[in-house]
C-alpha cells in the first residue's frame, strides 16, 4: 500500500520544540487522513534543528465510497419541510427520493446519498496545507514583504521548502502538488547546513533517510542522542573519567544538532575549589556542555564534553578551545560569586533589626543573607506576606513538628530559620537550581550542626513523584512546615488548584507532605495544623493517586476513609489500613464475606425504605434466635459477639492485619447463614431480629472499613 512522505524544512526550530512540534504534526496530519475514512497502518514524525518529517505507512489509493440514507419528512408535508429537505439532501427534486412506507408513521421521502471515495493524494493536498497554516506552535513569525501586511504565513522561522510524495513501494511516487504563500511542494530537501547545503532529490523514507546521512544529517533525534552519548562516554572512558549523565541536557543538545560530533576540552583545576554542582550548572547553564567525574578523587574533573555541529579540518581543536576560552569565563564569574558568598556584607548596621526579629548570628555570612532577604522585604505572595514572614512562620511550625518526628526542636527551628537564607546570595541568583545546595555549602562552612545544614538544603524535597524523600528527623520536621506553611496559607486566601491549574504547585506539596509522613512512619495527626476541611479533602484526593498509581486500588482507599472521621487525618494510618485491606480481598475468607456484605447490606437498604432508616438498630433478641431454633442464625450471632470486640480491640490497637483476621472468622457463619435461614420470615418479630443481626454484620465490618464503598 502507498506511504505518504512529507518533510517541513525551515531556517530553524529551536531545540526545545522540536519533540512537541514533530508529535503535533503527526497528530494534525493523520486524525485529519481518519477523519476523512483514510486509515493507515503506522506513523512516525521526526525532528531535526532545520526540517519536521513524517513517515505515513499503508494508506489506501482512495478512499470507500460512502452509501448514506437520509430520512425526509412525511409524503403531504408543507412545501417549506420538502424544499429544506432537497436542499440538504443535495437533490432537484423529489423525483430522486425515494418513498419508504411505515406502517405506523406512514409514507416519507428517503434520499439515497451515494458518494465515491476521495483520491488519497488529493485529500493529502487539502490536508497538509491547512495543517501548515494553523500549526500550533508557541511562539512563531512572519517574514518578507507579506508579513508588512500581516496576512503572510506563520511558522516558527522562515519556512524554506516542502516535500511531499506519495506512492507504493514498487512504483515511483507522485509529488503531491500545492503551494502555501508561494512555497511550492516538491520531492527535494537539503542536507547539512555547511557539509552538504545542496538540493537532494528523494522518492520514500527509505532513500531520503540514506541520502540525508549522506548528506551529514541524523534524522532520528533518539538516534543523535545514542551517538552523543556513546561517544561522550567512550572519550570521557579514555581520559580514566566517568560522563556525569544529564537526560534533559542530551536531550536539549541532540535538538542543536544535525551531525553529532562530540569534543572534550578543559578548564584550570583552580577552578575546582568551586562547589562541582556550581561548575556543573555553569557550564550546562552557559555552554550546554557535559561535566566529568574523576572516579579516583571523587569529585568533578577538570575537563567538559561538548557536541559540535561540524567535522572541522583540525579536528575540532579550534572549537574546543573557543568552548575552552568561554567556561573559563564563566567559571571565572562562579568563581567570584563563590568567594563573596562566603564574606561578610557591607552596612551590617542596616540589618540588625531583622537579626533581632529571627534570632540570627550577624557574624555569620549566611544569618547575614537571611536577615538581607527579611530587611529587603522580598514578597513571597501578596496575600501571604514577605519571605522574612513566612520564615518565621515555618522555624515556629518546625520546632513544634520536631518531637512528632523525632527532631531537637532547637534544630528544627535554627534550620527552618536559614532555609531560605541562600536566596540572595549571588551563587543563586545567577543559578536559581542551586538553592538549597548551596545554602547547605554555606551552612556548612560557618559551622551549622550537619543536621541543620542538610535540612536547608533538603526541606525542599521530594520535589516529585520520584524525588528523594529526607529522611533525617531535622529535614523532614522543616520540609513539613515548609510544605504544610504553603499549604495552609493558600487555602486561606482562596488560591487553590482548579482543573489543570496549579500555578503555585500545591498538588506537589501535598504529595511531598504525604510522602514524608508515609515514608518516614511517622504519625501525624494533620487536623492540628490544617483546619479547613477541604484542604484534608485534598490531601484524600492526592493520597488516592499517590496508592493507585502504586497498584492500590481506589476504592479501597474510599472504604478506609469511609470509616470515621477521627481516622481520617492520619496519613499513614491510612495506607497501613488500605494495604491491610487489600491484602484480605485477596483472600477467599475476603472475598466471601465481602460477597455476603454486599448481600446483608442490599437486604437492609431495601428493608430500610419499608421500615425506616434506623429501624433495625439495636442489639438482637437472643430468645427469639432461640426460639427459631435455627443452627445458623445462632452460629452468626455467636460469631459476632466474639468477632465484633476482637476487630475494635485490633483496630484500637492499629492491628489491621489481627482486624482482618477477626472478620474472616465470620466468613463461614456468613455463608451458612444465608445458605439456610429465611431473613424476611413471615412472623414480623423474626423478621426484624434477623434485620437486627444483619445490622450487626453491617456495623462490625465498619469498625475496619466502609465496606458499601468497595466493588464486587
Amino acid at each position: 500500500m502507498p506511504d505518504l512522505l512529507l518533510e517541513l524544512f525551515s531556517e530553524e526550530i529551536p531545540a526545545r520544540m522540536q519533540r512537541k512540534a514533530a508529535e503535533d504534526l503527526k497528530k494534525l496530519v493523520t486524525d485529519a487522513l481518519v477523519e476523512r475514512g483514510l486509515v493507515y497502518e503506522g506513523a512516525r514524525a521526526f525532528a531535526t534543528p532545520r526540517r519536521l518529517a513524517l513517515h505515513v505507512a499503508g494508506l489506501p489509493v482512495r478512499g470507500r465510497d460512502v452509501r448514506e440514507e437520509r430520512k425526509g419528512p412525511r409524503v403531504g408535508a408543507p412545501d417549506a419541510a420538502v424544499q429544506g429537505f432537497l436542499k440538504a439532501a443535495g437533490l432537484a427534486s423529489l423525483d430522486q427520493a425515494t418513498i419508504v412506507s411505515d406502517p405506523k408513521k406512514g409514507d416519507s421521502y428517503v434520499a439515497v446519498i451515494e458518494k465515491p471515495g476521495q483520491e488519497t493524494i488529493q485529500a493529502i493536498a487539502e490536508i497538509v496545507p491547512a495543517v501548515i497554516r494553523t500549526f500550533p506552535w508557541p511562539k512563531s513569525m512572519r517574514w518578507g514583504k507579506a508579513s508588512a501586511a500581516g496576512a503572510s504565513l506563520r511558522w516558527v522561522r522562515p519556512l524554506h521548502s516542502i516535500l511531499c510524495t506519495f506512492g507504493a513501494e514498487t512504483e515511483d511516487p507522485e509529488v503531491v502538488h500545492f503551494d502555501v504563500d508561494g512555497i511550492v511542494s516538491g520531492n527535494v530537501t537539503y542536507g547539512h547546513r555547511f557539509h552538504a547545503p545542496g538540493p537532494i532529490t528523494v522518492r520514500r523514507l527509505e532513500d531520503y533517510v540514506a541520502s540525508l546521512e549522506k548528506a551529514k544529517v541524523v534524522l532520528d533525534a533518539d538516534r543523535r542522542k545514542e551517538i552523543i552519548l556513546a561517544d561522550a562516554r567512550n572519550l570521557a572512558f579514555a581520559q580514566g573519567l566517568d560522563l556525569v549523565e544529564d537526560e534533559g541536557l542530551l536531550e536539549e543538545v541532540a535538538g542543536l544538532v544535525e551531525w553529532p560530533v562530540v569534543l572534550m576540552g578543559s578548564f584550570e583545576e583552580r577552578f575546582l575549589d568551586i562547589p562541582g554542582e556550581a561548575i556543573r550548572a555553569t557550564i550546562r547553564a552557559n555552554q550546554k556542555c557535559f561535566v566529568l567525574r574523576d572516579p579516583a578523587a571523587g569529585n568533578i574533573a577538570s575537563r567538559f564534553i561538548l557536541v559540535s555541529n561540524l567535522m572541522a579540518s583540525d579536528g575540532g581543536a579550534a572549537i574546543t578551545a573557543g568552548n575552552g576560552r568561554v567556561v573559563r569565563a564563566r567559571l571565572s564569574d562562579a568563581a567570584y560569586f563563590w568567594q563573596t558568598d562566603r564574606g561578610s556584607l557591607p552596612d551590617l548596621d542596616t540589618f540588625k533589626d531583622s537579626a533581632e526579629k529571627l534570632g540570627l548570628d550577624l557574624a555569620k555570612p549566611l544569618d547575614q543573607r537571611m536577615a538581607k532577604l527579611d530587611k529587603l522585604g522580598v514578597v513571597f505572595h501578596a496575600k501571604l506576606g514577605t519571605q522574612g514572614e513566612r520564615v518565621q512562620r515555618i522555624a515556629a511550625l518546625a520546632k513544634e513538628l520536631a518531637p512528632i518526628v523525632g527532631a531537637d526542636p532547637a534544630k528544627a527551628e535554627r534550620a527552618a530559620k536559614l532555609a531560605k537564607a541562600d536566596l540572595p546570595t549571588e551563587m543563586v541568583g545567577e543559578f536559581p537550581e542551586l538553592q538549597g545546595l548551596m545554602g547547605r555549602k554555606y551552612a556548612e562552612l560557618q559551622g551549622e550542626d550537619a543536621s541543620v545544614a542538610a535540612a536547608v538544603e533538603e526541606h525542599y524535597k521530594p520535589l516529585g513523584p520520584s524525588d528523594r524523600v529526607p529522611n533525617d528527623p531535622v529535614s523532614v520536621a522543616v520540609a513539613l512546615a515548609d510544605k504544610l506553611d504553603t499549604l495552609v496559607g493558600f487555602w486561606a486566601i482562596d488560591e487553590k488548584p482548579t482543573g489543570s491549574k496549579d500555578p503555585y504547585a500545591l498538588r506537589r506539596a501535598a504529595l511531598g507532605v504525604i510522602r514524608l509522613v508515609v515514608e518516614n512512619g511517622v504519625r501525624f495527626p494533620l487536623t492540628q495544623t490544617v483546619k479547613d476541611a477541604d484542604l484534608l479533602s485534598f490531601f484524600h484526593d492526592r493520597l488516592k493517586v499517590m496508592l493507585r498509581d502504586q497498584g492500590a486500588r481506589h476504592d479501597l482507599v474510599d472504604a478506609v476513609l469511609g470509616e470515621g472521621s477521627s481516622a481520617n487525618d492520619d496519613l499513614l494510618l491510612i495506607t497501613r489500613r488500605v494495604a491491610a485491606l487489600g491484602r484480605f480481598l485477596d483472600t477467599e475468607d475476603g472475598k466471601n464475606l465481602l460477597a455476603g456484605y454486599k448481600r446483608a447490606a442490599n437486604i437492609l437498604k431495601a428493608e430500610e425504605k419499608k421500615d425506616g432508616e434506623g429501624a433495625f438498630a439495636g442489639a438482637p433478641d437472643l430468645h427469639l434466635i432461640a426460639e427459631a431454633g435455627l443452627i445458623e442464625e445462632k452460629a452468626l450471632a455467636v460469631a459476632l459477639a466474639q468477632a465484633t470486640p476482637k476487630a475494635e480491640a485490633a483496630v484500637a490497637a492499629e492491628d489491621y492485619e489481627g482486624a482482618m483476621a477477626a472478620l474472616a472468622e465470620l466468613r463461614p457463619a456468613v455463608d451458612a447463614f444465608f445458605d439456610k435461614v429465611t431473613v424476611n420470615d413471615p412472623d414480623p418479630a423474626q423478621r426484624a431480629n434477623r434485620l437486627k443481626l444483619l445490622n450487626q454484620l453491617r456495623q462490625a465490618t465498619r469498625a475496619v472499613a466502609d465496606f458499601d464503598r468497595i466493588a464486587g
